[in-house]
């Protein structure tokens, strides 16, 4: 059986399967992997293979990679390892198919395996990213993403389940989505208007000012004149926190304030109005006045206890 498993994948590295890469089969590592699988080394080839798998390797590269160490782990006796690898490698693409000339039978099988069980999900999820792109307006991405879809539901692999709900639905909805993006896609003429009078330049908008933070550790943070914090309403029965954010203007006064965490709605919206009323210091950059935003939390502690 290791002979056989062994001429198979040699028959692959020189065969079919490396012909469509050749950039792979010029590289010094991979054919010292070939050599490692000639002498049913597989587990020096897999470690091999799987340091060949780096950034910036292509799509079409990390296939045939992948394939191989989808091979070495069956060779191996580790199924287990093997279905992840082909998961992984359909999960990228949900229409590879390898070429099975070269295959062994097991290979086959869980490749074949695989698809059946996977395609039905993955086709959905890529419905899913294709549905977003459309409503982002990225019509190439979501015509592709549909386009996908289509082809995978009309896969065989997929057998009676492309023929029943949901993915007979599915197929309805992707096929109206592709027409959709596609025609986005196509620019439409407009009539040739003549350009209109120049008008004048208008005047420059002033840029916002710049709202600095504790981060900038070059601005003196703004000291508080009057700072007013209101009792919480009602009894408190348990520890808590609210965090509020205000931005205080170049005078000391706070132009705006907002709720980060909310401890509870009206007692945040007690604390929102009173901020509004607080005054500072104002903070200064090179002793200049700047805008700045503070974060405060303003805490409650349990009533005591009545006795």
């Amino acid at each position: 059986m290791k002979n056989l498993i062994c001429a198979t994948i040699l028959a692959a590295f020189g065969g079919g399967l490396l012909g469509a890469t050749p950039c792979l089969a010029q590289d010094t590592s991979l054919a010292a992997a070939r050599e490692l699988y000639v002498a049913a080394e597989y587990a020096n080839a897999l470690n091999m293979l799987t340091a060949l798998a780096g950034a910036n390797t292509s799509k079409t590269d990390l296939q045939t990679i992948d394939l191989f160490r989808a091979l070495c782990l069956l060779a191996l006796g580790n199924t287990t390892e093997a279905n992840k690898v082909i998961e992984s490698m359909l999960t990228i693409d949900p229409l590879y198919r390898p070429d099975t000339t070269d295959l062994p039978p097991r290979m086959r099988s869980a490749f074949a395996d695989a698809r059946k069980r996977m395609l039905p999900g993955l086709v959905q999820h890529r419905y899913v990213v294709a549905r977003a792109a459309y409503e982002a307006k990225n019509y190439a991405a979501a015509a592709l993403g549909f386009q996908v879809v289509l082809t995978g539901l009309s896969d065989p692999d997929l057998g009676s389940a492309g023929t029943q709900p949901p993915l007979s639905d599915l197929k309805v909805l992707a096929s109206g989505f592709h027409d959709l993006a596609a025609k986005a896609l196509v620019p439409v003429e407009t009539p040739t208007e003549p350009p209109p009078p120049l008008a004048p330049p208008l005047p420059p908008t002033p840029a916002a000012p710049i709202i600095y933070s504790a981060e900038d550790g070059n601005v003196v943070p703004p000291q508080t004149v009057r700072q007013v914090v209101p009792p919480f309403p009602g009894r408190v029965l348990l520890a808590g926190a609210a965090t509020i954010d205000v931005v205080i203007n170049e005078t000391g006064g706070v132009d705006s304030a907002r709720t980060i965490t909310s401890l509870n709605p009206q007692y945040d919206r007690m604390a929102l109005n009173a901020a509004r009323t607080w005054q500072y210091k104002p903070a200064t950059l090179n002793g200049t006045p700047v805008k700045y935003r503070k974060r405060l939390q303003l805490t409650i502690v349990p009533d005591a206890p009545q006795r």
